[in-house]
């Protein structure tokens, strides 16, 4: 079957969102981290160390040291990926060119830190959430994950131990500690930004009164419920098993719900990363 071309407005959307990402990733590097000698993981932690090492404009490092991995990115991920990516980068040199003759905000190497982090994850998340990446780093991992037994995270999180203990030599041993403090905040903002505050949850319930419960979750929560049929292992009784899509906020409501109709009911509960189409707005409630 012949692929769905993307609308036009869905580029021009991505590459908008893209360039603010890349733009709020500068703010937080040249506006606090990198006036404070605090560095950002990756790729982007090398080009700021060897910027300062050589008196080298930083967006100059920020493409090259990238090019390498955008190659192993077009052969092994995707085209798409590989311009997202490399659009990302540039608009991220130019914006840390134009952003370096404006002095820092703070010289207080605490608060340089934490707005910092949170500053980079948001732009960081953006840039993840719409296509593209900054760091190398990233490329790799997901590579090496394919052919070893450690996960994309695992691998991210040894290149950045390496990279952000290395600040201590360039700059000094508390900075490095700043650094990796930088570096979790910013870490956890990614996912933020990516998943949203209001995180989704998945929701299976296994009980002999899935009716019931299917239609007060429906009239109660305002959530689309999916029954499945299934069939129990041990004894080869059927079974109807229900799927939903709720909040964090909702769990506590849901298995309350669940308890008053069926206290021996089976209840699992699962990050949900992403919802797209169905019906997992909610309806009004009267």
């Amino acid at each position: 079957m012949p692929h769905r071309r993307i609308p036009l407005r869905e580029y021009i959307k991505r590459y908008i969102f893209l360039t603010i990402g890349s733009f709020v990733s500068a703010v937080g590097l040249e506006i606090f981290l990198i006036p404070n000698n605090v560095i950002d993981g990756g790729v982007i932690g090398i080009s700021i160390m060897a910027s300062y090492l050589t008196s080298l404009p930083l967006g100059i490092f920020v493409i090259l040291l990238n090019l390498p991995f955008l190659y192993l990115g077009y052969t092994q991920i995707g085209k798409s990926f590989a311009y997202s990516t490399l659009f990302s980068i540039c608009s991220l040199s130019i914006w840390v060119t134009v952003l370096h003759p404006i002095p820092g905000l703070t010289k207080d190497i605490f608060l340089a830190t934490v707005f910092g982090g949170i500053i980079v994850g948001l732009g960081v998340g953006l840039i993840i959430r719409y296509g593209g990446s900054l760091d190398g780093t990233e490329i790799i991992a997901i590579i090496i994950d394919k052919k070893s037994g450690f996960s994309v995270g695992e691998i991210i999180m040894i290149f950045n131990v390496i990279i952000l203990g290395s600040a201590g030599l360039v700059f000094t041993w508390d900075r490095a500690m700043y650094s990796l403090v930088a570096y979790f905040i910013a870490f956890k903002m990614i996912d933020i930004t990516i998943e949203g505050l209001d995180e989704s949850k998945g929701v299976i319930i296994v009980s002999d009164k899935s009716d019931e419960i299917a239609e007060c979750l429906m009239d109660r929560l305002g959530r689309g419920v999916t029954v499945l049929h299934g069939k129990g292992a041990y004894l080869g009784e059927k079974k109807d098993v229900l799927y939903s899509v709720i909040t964090r906020l909702e769990i506590t409501k849901l298995k309350t719900i669940v308890y008053e109709k069926d206290p021996e009911a089976f209840v699992t509960i699962n990050e949900v990363h992403d919802v797209m189409g169905g019906r997992f707005k909610k309806k009004s409630i009267h």
